[in-house]
């Protein structure tokens, strides 16, 4: 494998962290060496959260990725997509939530939410999958499970085999909802 960039953006309370903490693990059960950095800004309000993952057979020096450096981006709605794009190599996928979460200043009448993101992301990225995690995680039963539902519809881009996945997921999401999150997985993988 080559070395892995992957930045997972979303806003609080969306699971963006702990998206990042089942990738990590699951890198490091392969035997690949991982560097996490995470970035909130305001997250219990609602803000962005950001996490690099850099995964590598070699030693990985530093957590942060370039600008232009992403070989993967997986956004939890489609504003953080819009905003983290100039990260994504050019040929980079990007993994896209089409829920809309509105920022304080487009509540309040001092911005606009851009119009047609998913367009603009086609306009900017060679590969670009939109999916509706939120309607899916709510079908399987709780809308905390999109960032499950993300990290289905990234794994086959990444060469880590589908049990690993879950086994991590099992070993990282509390008891009570592991079979919900694993369905949610499965979900994604086949969307």
């Amino acid at each position: 494998m080559k070395d892995m960039n992957i930045l997972i953006v979303g806003v609080g309370g969306q699971g963006t962290l702990l998206a990042s903490v089942i990738l990590g693990k699951i890198a490091l059960e392969e035997g690949f060496d991982v560097k996490l950095a995470e970035v909130h800004g305001m997250a219990q309000r609602g803000g962005s959260v950001v996490t690099h993952v850099r995964i590598s057979e070699k030693e990985v020096c530093s957590p942060l990725i370039e600008e232009g450096g992403a070989d993967v981006i997986v956004a939890f709605e489609e504003l953080e997509a819009y905003r983290w794009i100039p990260y994504l190599k050019k040929d980079g996928a990007i993994f896209v939530n089409t829920q809309q979460i509105k920022p304080m200043p487009v509540i309040l009448g001092d911005a606009d939410y851009p119009e047609d993101v998913v367009g603009f992301l086609n306009a900017n990225a060679n590969k670009v999958t939109c999916l509706d995690a939120l309607g899916i995680a709510t079908e399987c039963g709780s809308q905390k499970a999109v960032n499950t539902v993300l990290l289905g519809a990234m794994a086959k881009e990444l060469p880590f085999p589908k049990e690993t996945w879950l086994k991590q997921i099992e070993s990282t999401v509390k008891p009570k909802f592991v079979e919900l999150n694993k369905t949610a997985f499965e979900k994604g993988y086949q969307a």
